[in-house]
């Protein structure tokens, strides 16, 4: 049996692929437009649709037939169009949504265009947002009230799947006071509280979401039982609570910022207390150098992908010694980590 060799025409096949930017602007364009919402309520006629995206019919017609060749839409019969499952997604404008993200006007967007900073994440090690926007990713967050809303519901919509595991996974029977460390809308904490009642919870974090954190927790009873306090991991934390937890944060940040950030949480537990890390740790297909994640944190904010080796070591270089780790679901592992000794 002989197998052709591939051809050059092949290699420049795959290579067209790689480096296509014309279909993920097409996408970003019909969501910027609410091409998807308007069809999901019923516009479905090209003309119909030009008048409602006030956009030129025949370009329209081109876009949107670019991309029924590609699974978003279906045109049948001509000028007629319909979403597919693909197309259906980009409806989806809640925090973590496909809409909300690729829309051209929002913070994912900005979020995608800082991959052009990528050479000076390599040159340097350090983000690339800032070369590209003119500020840090966290500041810019500080400048944009807008994106600071959705940066917080994305951070609430991952919650759903953490904080019910590590409700359950930790024994909190074993625990009095719980500090969650850049806790965000509160989210984890919520959960956690509300899963057990005999625990007292504080949530340290910037002035934005700590006025949301507090909101949630009266809505939900727990007003008694919790306290927001704003600041930040980098600074000194409110001490004397048995466990710290920081969830999904490390992440975001260097080695260096990692370590500090583990620092002040050890030394707010001092010797008697606990360090939580909660991380999504890499599993397959989701893993440094097969999935874009790692890279994108790299460019994003200088942060990066760690197993529990590596942040062992974070907690080594803050005085920190492994303690007991808990496995979730999809790669979700809960390290505890104690006073060094």
């Amino acid at each position: 049996m002989v197998i052709d060799a591939p051809t050059e025409a092949d290699a420049a096949e795959r290579l067209d692929r790689l480096t296509d930017l014309a279909t993920p602007f097409a996408v970003r364009t019909v969501v910027t437009l609410r091409v998807p919402d308007r069809i999901a309520a019923g516009v479905t006629r090209l003309d119909e649709l030009a008048e409602a995206c006030d956009a030129d019919a025949a370009a329209l017609g081109r876009l949107l037939r670019y991309l029924s060749h590609r699974g978003v839409f279906v045109e049948e019969p001509p000028d007629v169009f319909e979403l597919t499952d693909v197309g259906e997604l980009l409806c989806d404008r809640d925090g973590g949504g496909h809409g909300a993200h690729l829309d051209l006007g929002g913070l994912g967007a900005r979020m995608d265009r800082a991959w052009a900073g990528l050479p000076h994440a390599i040159r340097t090690g350090g983000p690339g947002y800032g070369a590209v926007h003119g500020h840090d990713f966290w500041a810019d967050l500080d400048r944009h009230p807008d994106d600071r809303a959705y940066f917080d519901a994305l951070m609430l919509s991952q919650q759903r799947f953490t904080a019910p595991q590590v409700a359950s996974l930790y024994p909190w029977h074993e625990v009095g006071h719980v500090v969650d460390v850049g806790g965000g809308s509160g989210g984890l904490l919520r959960e956690v509280l509300g899963a057990h009642r005999h625990l007292r919870g504080t949530l340290v974090d910037r002035n934005e979401p700590v006025a949301t954190a507090a909101r949630t927790f009266a809505e939900h009873g727990l007003a008694d039982r919790t306290e927001v306090v704003v600041g930040d991991f980098f600074a000194p934390l409110p001490a004397g609570a048995d466990v710290y937890v920081v969830s999904r944060a490390l992440t975001d940040w260097s080695d260096a910022h990692a370590t500090t950030i583990l620092r002040r949480c050890a030394e707010a537990a001092g010797d008697t207390g606990r360090v939580l890390v909660v991380e999504v740790l890499p599993t397959v297909p989701h893993v440094p150098h097969l999935s874009s994640y790692d890279l994108q944190m790299l460019v994003l904010v200088g942060g990066r992908e760690r197993g529990v080796t590596e942040h062992a070591a974070l907690a080594a270089a803050a005085g920190l010694t492994p303690r007991r780790t808990y496995h979730g679901e999809d790669g979700l592992t809960l390290m505890e980590f104690g006073a060094g000794g």
